[in-house]
């Protein structure tokens, strides 16, 4: 059986391979506040004292919103818990998603992140490139790096990521400044970014898959069922699982907004998988 490293260093710290994507926190279509305040924050507090150290969020969820839990739940922040953010987008009225990639949109962006955070500097701060929804469009993200260096270089944040993006664009961005992770869609089902994910493990760059359980279409595949009863766990800690064991460098932030599944999650970094198994799950 196969079981992977459960840490990963990522800016200058090792943090658990499986953290937590705070957008689940918000309301439905991840706009306005949650069905549930308390429970939202009971679920955060149980992420953290379940080992997670690593969360995922944005300004730009709810908006606000999932910023303010945050704070609400967890600041003064534990040493060790890095917390991970992104700007490039807004909100409408309407809760649609809009582009905001301009340099002063993107400053703005930060400092939101900052006052709900309760943060003097961010750790990382993602820049979410607006392609065609979750896929990567090309096109030079220069100006938009080149404004987060400045930030960076300002002491508003620590490190630079980027999210939605292609390999050229890493490339492009790797030549401007020092890149920690790359946050694409990625998952058993969707399979276009595996030449990245070993090229970024090479360099030890930090991978992190969104929707790694399918997102808003949650991912259903009948191999993926037999071989979770096979193991006797749910298809959503195979898929998990088989994350873990597709590469050191990816880290994982699955979301959620209930107690139980968060504990399903966590599970799914005690799954060994067998050669057989993998085999079987790559073919999906």
């Amino acid at each position: 059986m196969n079981q992977p490293a459960n840490t990963f260093p990522f800016i200058g710290r090792r943090v658990n391979r499986i953290g937590y994507g705070a957008m689940q926190l918000a309301g439905p279509g991840v706009f306005g506040p949650p069905k549930d305040r308390q429970a939202a924050l009971d679920v955060l507090r149980a992420a953290v004292e379940a080992g997670v150290d690593h969360i995922d969020t944005s300004d730009f969820y709810g908006p606000h919103v999932t910023n303010q839990l945050i704070r609400e739940a967890l600041h003064p922040y534990r040493d060790g818990l890095t917390i991970v953010t992104k700007v490039g987008a807004v909100r409408g009225d309407d809760g649609a998603w809009l582009a905001a990639q301009e340099p002063a949109e993107l400053e703005k962006g930060v400092h939101d992140n900052l006052k709900n955070l309760g943060l003097d500097v961010l750790d990382v701060v993602n820049l979410r490139v607006m392609g065609d929804v979750h896929t990567p469009k090309e096109g030079s993200i220069a100006r938009q790096v080149e404004a987060l260096a400045g930030l960076q270089q300002k002491g508003l944040l620590r490190h630079v990521g980027l999210s939605n993006v292609t390999a050229a664009q890493v490339a492009e961005a790797r030549h401007i400044t020092d890149i920690v992770c790359v946050q694409n869609l990625y998952n058993i089902a969707h399979r276009e970014d595996d030449a990245l994910v070993h090229e970024l493990a090479d360099e030890g760059i930090a991978y992190v898959p969104f929707f790694p359980l399918g997102g808003f279409t949650p991912i259903q595949s009948s191999s993926l069922s037999a071989i979770a009863a096979s193991l006797g766990a749910t298809p959503m800690q195979v898929a998990l699982a088989w994350l873990l064991h597709r590469s050191p460098n990816i880290l994982l932030i699955p979301g959620t907004s209930s107690l139980a599944h968060l504990r399903e999650n966590m599970q799914a970094g005690e799954l060994a998988l067998s050669d057989d198994v993998l085999a079987a799950l790559d073919a999906i």
